[in-house]
């Protein structure tokens, strides 16, 4: 039974995401505690019950503890099993986050599968839909697998009421070195709007522009979706390059200027076009769990995040495949897989 302390590293549910997909991945029981220390309200959420609740599923896993508000549960895995599948967070609890538990073990199972995933699709503390669709899965299908995901429904916070559907085409994975991104594709920039003034979307673009002024004119558009999707806001920033897509967002909420929003997404987006790096500051540590279990690979990326490190350290303890980071102030650090 390995133990973990929830509140150590970044503190968040990444930890129980990460124990849930590893667990499943190698048969090793686990135990946490102190789950979600690091948060301003510690213990599961929602969304984390349905993660978990996913994992039990797919894995025929039994998991004791597991409540809403629940600060320790212990995981016992059983077979991962593929198949069709449809969980539903009941809030506005991120699909992506649910998707990011199940997806690897089901990858790697011995026959395809169907997720359907039902609650927010573009929220905060969360990557969009839109992310994993155009950053994320074109990179693990390079890997090996085929996975497509289709957005039928758009969810926003607090109503939720999004709809994602996966198919996964599993296939063993094989090393692969993402270090130079190489030439540059278009760029977009899109402000997503449903039963909200079509004024703050034309804020968040103007706020954008002032950061991103390389970027055309007509890359900054909106989107008006039906109102009964809403209420809701996203600002989604795009650049393309010939080996991957980068993808930054913002969200609406309550009390925070959308020109705010808009200026923090632009600094990143202009941050991570600085740097020459392959992958940004989300995309990195989705990297680490399949290239570990590929046994071999390396990516350029951002600087260092608490995420990366965490998910580095909980891979080391349940495969035993560490990881070489070498940081560089000026440049895009890189980061090797170690056997």
């Amino acid at each position: 039974m390995i133990i973990i302390d929830g509140s150590e590293g970044e503190g968040g549910g990444q930890v129980l995401r990460y124990a849930c997909a590893l667990s499943l991945l190698t048969g090793e029981p686990f135990t946490i505690e102190n789950i979600r220390g690091g948060r301003e309200k510690p213990g599961l959420m929602r969304q984390h019950v349905t993660a978990i609740e996913a994992a039990c599923v797919i894995g025929g896993a039994e998991c004791t503890g597991l409540a809403v508000g629940s600060t320790s549960i212990s995981f016992r895995p059983g077979a991962v099993t593929p198949g069709d599948y449809h969980f539903a967070v009941g809030t506005a609890g991120s699909t992506g986050l649910v998707l990011q538990t199940v997806l690897v073990p089901l990858m790697l199972a011995s026959a395809p599968s169907r997720l359907v995933i039902e609650g927010g699709t573009h929220a905060l503390a969360a990557p969009p839909f839109d992310f994993i669709e155009r950053t994320l899965l074109p990179v693990i299908n390079r890997m090996g697998p085929t996975i497509t995901a289709k957005l039928v429904r758009h969810g926003f916070f607090p109503r939720g009421g999004g709809r994602i559907e996966i198919d996964i085409e599993p296939a063993p994975l094989r090393a692969i070195e993402c270090i130079d991104r190489g030439t540059a594709g278009p760029v977009q920039a899109t402000a997503i709007i449903a039963g909200i003034p079509f004024d703050v979307a034309e804020r968040e673009l103007k706020a954008a522009q002032k950061v991103l002024i390389e970027w055309p004119a007509e890359a900054f558009v909106t989107r008006q979706l039906p109102s009964d999707q809403g209420p809701g806001n996203a600002l989604l920033l795009e650049a393309s390059f010939e080996q991957v897509t980068e993808l930054m967002s913002a969200f609406g909420k309550l009390g925070v200027p959308a020109e705010r929003l808009a200026k923090t997404a632009a600094k990143r987006m202009a941050g991570y076009l600085a740097s020459g790096a392959f992958a940004g500051p989300y995309l990195q540590d989705q990297l680490l769990l399949p290239m570990a279990l590929a046994r071999g690979g390396a990516f350029t990326t951002v600087k260092i995040s608490e995420h990366t490190r965490t998910a580095a350290s909980l891979i080391e303890r349940f495969l035993g495949t560490g990881f070489r980071i070498s940081e560089r102030e000026e440049s895009a650090n890189l980061v090797e897989v170690v056997r």
